[in-house]
């Protein structure tokens, strides 16, 4: 007969000593986001860790994907008490719009019961979540976390659910189909991949990869018609304008580092500007060049990545109009 381990349940203080030096950190590791992520079937991506909201400090501010609205994060590793309800509470009274996770080693039942009145007496616009934090072993097996929701917002699992069904049930063309299955053959080319992890493949033309910083991302797409792929960086915020000029000034030094020329396209009367690198002869409807079209695309993704990672990181728009308005005297 097969021999079975047992499961044992560690204390959380045995790996995470402290919240602020070592729990958040480890949460804030984009690996360890996904298993947080996908417990609560969001698309979370760490904007800044200790990040002030009014008189408090968020332990994570992220962005929610799927629509760029906020996501705050509260840590505990102890049960739930009325201090982190409080400052809960400042931060959805200073926003328009956010989403709430409250993380702890156990809740109490009244502060359960908080949770699901805020959602009962709230909008839509803002979403609480409870969740406690486990740790399990096998034997002498690495500690493995684990999320269970005790608090969600109202019709969440019964909304997730129809959503799921829903694309999986509908009618897709064959260039859809193929897309789809183009993205999934590459996600799983980069499968462990330290930095360039996608969102679950779609029927679209496109893949975004992070690239650490919110309102932008380096893109994958690909196009039928012209028989072409592509890599960019795409920036997509209110200050797009102002990132786009401060990256081209430095054109020179970022095409020899990536090692071709690059389209610089500012896009007229949008909030959006794009930075991009297109294969041409390539027809990603024929299967037998996906191969070669996949290592194309992972390595100039990766080189995007290395080249506008740490200068977007450094983008001040405050910078760059304070610049032109001195330009201008």
């Amino acid at each position: 007969m097969t021999n079975l381990g047992s499961l044992e349940k560690l204390d959380l203080r045995e790996i995470w000593k402290t919240e602020a030096q070592d729990f958040t950190p480890w949460l804030a590791k984009d690996e360890n986001m996904a298993i947080l992520a996908g417990t609560l079937g969001l698309q979370l991506e760490v904007e800044a860790q200790e990040r002030s909201v009014g008189p408090f400090r968020a332990d994570i501010l992220c962005k929610d994907l799927d629509d760029s609205s906020w996501v705050l994060i509260e840590n505990q590793l102890e049960r739930t008490d009325h201090g982190h309800l409080g400052q809960l509470l400042t931060y959805a009274s200073g926003l328009t719009a956010v989403t709430i996770i409250w993380i702890a080693a156990r809740f109490t039942e009244e502060h359960r019961a908080v949770l699901d009145w805020l959602n009962d007496i709230t909008d839509e616009k803002f979403q609480f979540f409870g969740l406690e934090v486990e740790l399990w072993r096998i034997g002498e097996s690495p500690a493995a976390p684990k999320f269970n929701i005790v608090s969600k917002p109202n019709e969440w699992s019964r909304a997730i659910g129809k959503a799921s069904k829903r694309l999986e049930s509908e009618a897709i063309t064959d260039l859809k189909r193929t897309q789809r299955d183009y993205w999934e053959a590459l996600h799983k080319q980069l499968e462990g991949h330290p930095y360039l992890r996608s969102r679950k493949p779609q029927p679209q033309h496109w893949t975004t990869y992070s690239i650490g910083r919110s309102g932008m991302h380096v893109a994958a797409d690909v196009n039928s018609r012209e028989k072409r792929i592509g890599v960019e960086l795409y920036l997509g915020d209110e200050s797009a304008t102002a990132y786009f000029h401060m990256l081209k000034e430095e054109k020179v030094q970022i095409e020899a580092e990536i090692g071709a020329e690059l389209l610089w396209r500012e896009i007229p009367n949008k909030t959006a500007c794009r930075i991009i690198l297109y294969r041409y002869d390539s027809n990603f409807m024929d299967h037998s060049q996906w191969n070669d079209q996949h290592v194309w695309l992972q390595t100039s993704a990766e080189a995007f990545h290395k080249a506008f990672s740490p200068r977007v990181r450094l983008l001040n728009a405050e910078e760059y109009l304070s610049d032109a308005i001195e330009a201008n005297v």
